[in-house]
């Protein structure tokens, strides 16, 4: 089975609001994210290579990344842009 872009990702969100109980007692919740086409299919390939979930790899992804993306303005933060980078 081949996936598309328009295809659907659910994967166990990773975000906690400020009081909300540790996320790893808390229920799961679910999210659909959309990839490019590519992407999405280096992931699913990276995912395969490592015997992982495709949640798995997304999520490891942004703990990775996490720290470099929250240096990027937000889009109403009055000295960005407003642009990706």
């Amino acid at each position: 089975m081949s996936l598309q872009a328009r295809d659907l990702v659910d994967w166990e969100a990773m975000t906690t609001p400020p009081g909300a109980p540790d996320p790893s007692t808390s229920d799961k919740r679910k999210q659909s994210l959309y990839f490019p086409e590519q992407m999405l299919k280096e992931i699913q390939e990276e995912a395969a290579r490592q015997d992982r979930s495709l949640s798995w790899i997304v999520q490891k992804a942004w703990k990775i990344a996490r720290r470099d993306i929250l240096k990027y303005p937000s889009i109403s933060d009055p000295a960005g842009d407003g642009t990706d980078t």
